[in-house]
């Protein structure tokens, strides 16, 4: 979440940047919830002390993601409702907040900092490509990886002996591929499953768009610049 304000101070200075210059501004790529912070708004979690976020994953491994996951449920009953039972970093993160700050996930998000794009400033577009080809570009880069060199690059992150719940030790692929190094699937099990993660990651995309950013428009990649040359009048 830090990461994502410093991100949205970027963006801020950009956008002004190009308005000075009264240049048309465009912003591509990157996650939903950094376009859910530009246009509603970012809630303004202070950050979490090293001891805290340490303390409660210490918990986790030792008590387990269900025992967490009832702690919330009578100290934040509306995360707790909204997380699944076992979604081990998010149950974390939210306990965290409450230890670091005394107040809830739910609260924080509710008083949230202002968007940094108005209402009715702004054209939104969701590419929305053919899912077959989709696909079959998921499955060539992961190929194109472990060409790469991708089995060598787990190897050593693996050796680190790093936190699970580090973002890196959940990438597509790596939980595979470490399964794989250790003996236990063969290379062609894991390249299937990495390749299925990639896909199912895919659809959790499109279904958080469609609730979180509900009035964006879909449109084909290919009818992205004339829906927005004609939006702004070019």
């Amino acid at each position: 979440m830090r990461f994502c304000a410093r991100a949205s101070s970027s963006a801020a200075a950009a956008l002004a940047e190009a308005r000075a210059q009264h240049r048309l501004a465009i912003f591509a790529g990157g996650s939903g919830l950094y376009f859910k912070a530009l246009t509603r708004g970012l809630s303004a979690v202070p950050p979490i002390a090293p001891e805290i976020r340490e303390s409660v994953r210490a918990r986790l491994e030792r008590d387990g993601v269900e025992a967490l996951h009832g702690e919330l449920a009578q100290r934040d009953p509306q995360s707790a409702e909204r997380l699944k039972p076992r979604d081990r970093t998010r149950i974390a993160r939210a306990l965290e907040v409450i230890e670091a700050t005394g107040r809830s996930l739910t609260d924080w998000h509710r008083d949230g900092l202002p968007p940094l794009l108005s209402p009715n400033t702004f054209r939104a577009l969701f590419l929305e490509p053919d899912r077959d080809a989709l696909y079959t570009r998921i499955d060539a880069r992961f190929e194109a990886m472990l060409n790469a060199g991708a089995m060598e690059e787990v190897a050593a992150l693996a050796e680190r002996k790093l936190d699970p719940l580090l973002p890196a030790m959940k990438a597509h692929g790596v939980p595979w591929v470490i399964r794989h190094l250790g003996g236990e699937i063969t290379l062609a099990d894991a390249a299937e499953g990495a390749k299925n993660d990639t896909r199912r990651y895919t659809k959790r995309q499109f279904t958080w768009a469609r609730h979180q950013l509900p009035d964006w428009t879909w449109i084909a990649p290919t009818g992205a610049l004339a829906e927005v040359l004609r939006a702004f009048g070019r």
